[in-house]
């Protein structure tokens, strides 16, 4: 069904800074590009965060009938240290340490990306290109580059003169920012090695003798910068002019600005009609960092083993937590936050779970029509889910005042509601029933005490094989136990 024919969409377009009726350039097709992660680490919360506002916004072209082609790269090389031009290859840096070849780091957390996506109930995209695959693409943009006079070869490496670029064109244009006031920010600096001008950037990079990952190019060998991946597999994929282009807040400066230069440099042509910028994830009201500990990943939220949260929390319900807030919004993630939401979640499965069984009767104390359009002007109004869900709670109440005999709801209604719900939580939302029933978790609590006493009591005897064999069995079967200074509790990975 197109369903897009009686919706108006509007979304936020990072270059207006405005919120603008979304038109795509064919109609009832979308050619859609997110940057993906480069994969030398575990996959992070806060990048978990910009997929899955990616995976709803898929999500909810398909529901409303759109042929959408949605491309997510993978980041195997080229992305040096601090998003530089200058240090060493991020993923290079961790084979050198783990001595192993860099495509086994690759691997490894390509792997470990698709099965945490997996856990949270992700789509796959399209298509998902990695820069390796690439490698031809990207030194062809490069010489139309060169050829049309934006850019410029020193010792085997390829920089893009922004200011020749600015010109002409409007260097800083997404990211608000003025080339002179970067100039100026930067007159102090001397060193600028092979660079024209400190704001230029590299499009191809020399490799030095130790460098492992290198290409053979028409400059020598070397590897591709970071920025000009995307702009090869965008442009190979969606076109040279495409529909939206997506990504972290973080990546409207350099990333995304030298993606619209090399575009419009190579063909003449703005590659991307709506941007869409997600914002950031905090912890605890403060930014993520692994080096000062206020950090945590997905498989640690799943299983309860840090040292942050209080118990373990289903991938569904860190989800549901993540849908509440704009994708543009600032979100804290705590362990109340997640209770509260843990809470919210299973109010709403109860609930889903009952419609079938509902009463029917000769009038509806409620419009649902209008409840059903309400939910759609939500998510037409720049995918806005945290307003959603509070209709979704409205649907809720309704649900449970049928069930108590306070309010009536006819058949046509019924089948509507049903349908309305399993759509916007299931199919647009993203969110599972992974609920376990209260009995079973009343049970597995009573078993819990009981096992976590006798351990106790084995630890007070000094009985430490007792008590190490009731841990390590209760871990096998998933169950960790965590000792604290208030006494032991228990988590689980289900």
């Amino acid at each position: 069904m197109q369903l897009y024919k009686n919706h108006t969409l509007r979304v936020h377009n990072s270059l207006t800074g405005k919120k603008e009726v979304f038109k795509p350039i064919n109609e009832g097709h979308i050619g859609m590009y997110v940057c993906g992660p480069t994969v030398y680490s575990n996959v992070h919360l806060g990048n978990c965060r910009t997929f899955m506002s990616f995976d709803m916004i898929f999500r909810y072209f398909k529901h409303l009938g759109f042929k959408v082609r949605y491309v997510r790269n993978i980041t195997d090389a080229g992305h040096l240290e601090n998003d530089a031009d200058e240090g060493e290859d991020k993923i290079a840096k961790k084979a050198k340490l783990e001595q192993i070849e860099p495509m086994e780091v690759v691997q490894r957390y390509t792997v470990d990306f698709h099965e945490t996506l997996q856990k949270f109930n992700f789509l796959p995209p399209s298509i998902e290109p990695t820069a390796t695959g690439h490698i031809i693409e990207q030194i062809e943009i490069i010489k139309e580059i060169i050829e049309n006079g934006y850019a410029y070869e020193v010792n085997g490496s390829v920089y893009f003169d922004v200011p020749k670029f600015n010109e002409s064109n409007d260097y800083g244009k997404l990211s608000g920012r003025k080339l002179e006031d970067m100039i100026a920010n930067t007159r102090e600096l001397t060193a600028q090695g092979d660079k024209k001008s400190p704001q230029d950037f590299a499009l191809w990079k020399k490799a030095e003798p130790q460098h492992i990952m290198r290409w053979p190019s028409p400059w020598g060998d070397g590897f591709p910068g970071w920025h000009l991946e995307c702009t090869a597999m965008s442009t190979k994929y969606l076109g040279e002019t495409f529909d939206i282009h997506g990504g972290g807040m973080d990546l409207k400066f350099p990333h995304h600005e030298c993606e619209i230069a090399q575009s419009e440099a190579s063909t003449g042509k703005s590659p991307v009609k709506y941007w869409l910028h997600t914002n950031m994830l905090t912890l605890n009201g403060k930014k993520m960092s692994k080096s000062t500990g206020n950090n945590i990943y997905p498989s640690e939220m799943f299983t309860g083993e840090n040292d942050i949260m209080s118990k373990a929390y289903s991938p569904a319900v860190v989800r549901f937590f993540m849908m509440q807030a704009h994708y543009t919004s600032i979100l804290d993630l705590s362990d109340d936050a997640l209770q509260a939401s843990e809470k919210g979640y299973y109010r709403l499965m109860d609930a889903l779970e009952c419609v079938d069984s509902l009463k029917t009767g000769a009038t509806s104390d409620f419009d649902y029509k209008a409840w059903q359009q309400k939910c759609y002007d939500a998510m037409n109004d720049d995918f806005n889910t945290p307003i959603l869900i509070a209709h979704l709670f409205e649907a809720v109440k309704r649900i449970n005042l049928i069930k108590e005999g306070k309010e009536s709801i006819i058949k046509e209604d019924k089948s509507l509601l049903q349908t309305t719900l399993n759509n916007f939580v299931h199919d647009i939302l993203g969110v599972e029933n992974q609920k376990t029933t209260k009995d079973d978790t009343s049970a597995l609590s009573g078993v819990m005490e009981l096992l976590i006493e006798l351990r106790n009591e084995a630890r007070a005897n000094k009985d430490f094989a007792t008590s190490d064999k009731i841990r390590d069995e209760l871990t096998a079967l998933g169950i960790q136990l965590k000792d604290g200074k208030e006494g032991t509790t228990f988590s689980t990975n289900q």
